[in-house]
């Protein structure tokens, strides 16, 4: 792997960031595989690690159980905890205060569970799901220890300082930085290793920073200590032109420039988190998306402008959608300040609009369904205007486009909105039998 020094900044010193996502440390067996990819790579790194597999899902399913979801929120609580403990079994990890903190840690939100009554969801599920990050993260800082790594472990949220904007938490940049050169600016530690996707508020309250915001997480680490480069590490062998499980024919594009990569991640794909790539551009930190099932393969190269592949379709198909029409009840659209409001009620209930379509007398939203928050929208919306909506949408975006590649993955669709520009055209669609409600 080719070293990206950047002469333009003053660095801490010679740093690189990893990213390991849930599927890379799901269990003992790839988190020594994590391992192994540390013992060849080059020192010092900072490592920012996910939950294990599945966890941030299984900590969502005890939040909603307190919101009348199915399920008894302790037990699902107690499950997590045990695979926990299963996975420090299989390492036969010797250490008694990471165990001490994971017994604490679950033992502290069960009390919350069992004392409190449900408050403001978004708050809550803040509070819940960031131990998959502390939890995971402790446990690969004491194994790599134990393997006789010089690894330090580092709770991020007494260094990344956020906002209250819970779920969607906005990092606060001056008090975060002073923190993260304090605490990464120490030269004694080979690696260190530390949480991706949470923050905590200045008073202490955990906070998130979305769904997929470790590759987020990474990117404001290597921004602040100015890393020659970050490494995230997927189960793919680089950045694609399309999802393999969707498209059997995808082919890796070696490199994308950073103004591609952010249209790609707007558009839905799942490789890169839409924010990731701004704190790297900033400082020309080049982004570097390799496999964890095949550490040797180079990967794809995420850096500048000038490294656009050319002629290739590039695919995006982002699911669990819904598009939702307002209609002005007094032609108002054309002349009024409706967009505006509406979108900023999006921005305010922390949805992001995928996609924006607007008449003299209409505006058409696409964003994902996150179920809870986009009906508090709806119900905020319908005050005003006549809302109709499709669920179980997809958003299908291809850039460099051909009719050949629009007939591939349209054909055999109803097309509900279609939006073109010389370089990217999006459809929203849906199959023919799905019904359109009405609120």
């Amino acid at each position: 792997m080719v070293a990206f020094k950047n002469p333009n900044f003053e660095k801490i010193y010679w740093m690189k960031v990893f990213k390991f996502g849930g599927a890379s440390v799901k269990d003992a067996d790839a988190i020594r595989n994590l391992g192994q990819i540390i013992a060849k790579s080059d020192l010092p790194l900072i490592v920012v690690v996910s939950a294990f597999g599945k966890t941030t899902n299984a900590l969502e399913e005890v939040v909603n159980a307190r919101y009348g979801g199915s399920g008894d929120p302790l037990s699902l609580l107690r499950e997590i905890f045990e695979s926990h403990k299963s996975v420090i079994h299989d390492l036969k990890l010797m250490d008694p205060d990471t165990q001490n903190f994971l017994e604490d840690s679950y033992e502290g939100i069960k009390s919350y569970l069992l004392d409190n009554d449900p408050s403001e969801y978004d708050m809550e599920y803040d509070r819940v799901v960031a131990a998959g990050e502390l939890w995971s993260s402790r446990i690969i800082a004491s194994w790599l220890r134990q393997e006789g790594h010089d690894c330090r472990w580092v709770d991020i949220r007494k260094v990344l300082i956020t906002d209250k904007r819970f779920r969607d938490a906005n990092i606060l940049w001056a008090e975060s930085e002073v923190k993260v050169k304090t605490v990464f600016g120490d030269r004694n530690p080979d690696i260190f290793l530390t949480q991706g996707f949470i923050g905590a508020t200045e008073d202490g309250m955990n906070t998130t920073l979305g769904r997929e915001g470790s590759d987020y997480s990474a990117a404001v680490l290597a921004n602040m200590t100015d890393a020659c480069e970050v490494q995230v590490w997927k189960d793919v062998p680089g950045v694609l032109n399309a999802d393999p499980k969707w498209l059997d024919d995808a082919v890796v594009m070696e490199q994308l420039g950073y103004r591609e990569a952010v249209e790609m991640a707007f558009s839905g794909a799942r490789v890169i988190h839409p924010k990731t790539i701004k704190p790297l551009h900033n400082k020309g930190i080049p982004l570097i998306v390799r496999s964890f099932l095949d550490s040797d393969r180079g990967g794809t190269v995420i850096m500048g402008e000038a490294h656009e592949e050319t002629g290739l379709p590039v695919f995006i198909r982002n699911q669990d959608q819904i598009l939702i029409s307002m209609l002005s009840r007094d032609f108002s659209f054309a002349i009024g300040d409706n967009i505006s409001r509406i979108l900023g009620l999006f921005y305010d209930y922390g949805i992001k609009a995928n996609m924006v379509q607007a008449s003299a007398v209409s505006l058409a939203v696409c964003a994902d369904d996150d179920g809870r928050r986009i009906r508090k929208l709806i119900s905020e919306l319908e005050k005003d205007y006549s809302v109709i909506y499709n669920t179980g949408v997809e958003m299908l975006t291809i850039r460099r486009y051909t009719p050949e590649a629009i007939n591939r993955v349209c054909g055999n669709r109803e097309i509900l909105v279609e939006q073109k520009t010389r370089r990217t055209v999006r459809f929203v669609v849906k199959p023919v039998q799905e019904d359109l409600f009405e609120v």
